[in-house]
């Protein structure tokens, strides 16, 4: 009986290091988010109070005594998570956001909606621009040409870290890519496995990597593992077939669900 179901429910998941002045905020936030009943923070190995403000923000805080890096944060958070599912009952939905959002985390509530009511397995939010952001858009050229030749997808924002994905998208996009490369071997990883990608704005506010010296090495570092992920998927074969692809560029807009064609 329908009345017997268990209401879906949704986990967010913070990756974090030497988050603590921004992850009591981005704690709160996400605790606001409709259908969130788990906030899970993963310290990956903060040398500061992070694992201490988060979890006395209201997080479930794992950590990780040494750093291992976005991707096995991940991995950390989202087994974290299936082991606390009710068994037998409907997986909970990965809602997985930086920790430097602070009270704007609760705008990715527009990403719950396309996966919870199954119109796409994976939604990405598109940011507004953000404040004293840096660089010349050199690595997301990158991630969204190599996303577009392997799948027939032109993402708006490849490296948005701000994903709702079903259980089923996450395991499929296992193991994840090092480092910066993440987003960008889970979104072509996803679409060779047929699931199902829509990006959806969002009003977020981040910490934006500027044009100093600093910032110029985080780019070079995103450049580099961006890179490493698309050419391991390169020598693999990892792409769409030409007759399974979906939406050519000129066709595709805003908030339209890409699949490639089974």
């Amino acid at each position: 009986m329908d009345g017997d179901r268990q209401p879906q429910r949704v986990a967010v998941v913070i990756p974090a290091k030497d988050e603590a002045e921004r992850i009591a905020a981005t704690v709160r936030a996400a605790r606001a988010i409709p259908h969130v009943d788990l906030v899970l923070v993963v310290d990956d190995g903060s040398t500061d109070r992070t694992q201490h403000v988060a979890r006395a923000a209201g997080a479930v805080v794992v950590r990780h005594s040494v750093n291992r890096g976005k991707a096995s944060a991940m991995e950390t958070g989202a087994a974290v998570v299936a082991m606390r599912d009710v068994e037998d009952g409907p997986a909970r939905l990965l809602l997985f956001i930086d920790a430097d959002l602070g009270e704007s985390a609760v705008g990715v509530t527009p990403l719950v909606g396309p996966v919870l009511a199954g119109e796409a397995d994976c939604s990405i939010a598109v940011l507004p621009p953000q404040p004293g952001a840096g660089g010349r858009g050199i690595v997301i050229g990158l991630a969204r040409r190599s996303i577009a030749k392997a799948t027939g997808w032109v993402p708006t924002q490849p490296l948005s870290g701000q994903r709702c994905m079903t259980r089923e998208a996450f395991e499929a996009a296992t193991p994840l890519a090092a480092g910066w490369g993440v987003e960008t071997g889970m979104t072509i990883d996803l679409l060779v496995a047929g699931f199902t990608v829509v990006e959806v704005p969002c009003d977020l506010r981040h910490r934006a990597s500027t044009n100093n010296l600093a910032g110029q090495i985080h780019r070079a570092r995103q450049y580099r593992d961006v890179a490493l992920a698309v050419n391991v998927r390169r020598l693999r074969g990892t792409r769409v077939p030409e007759n399974r692809l979906g939406d050519r560029p000129s066709a595709q807009r805003p908030g339209h669900p890409y699949r490639a064609i089974g």
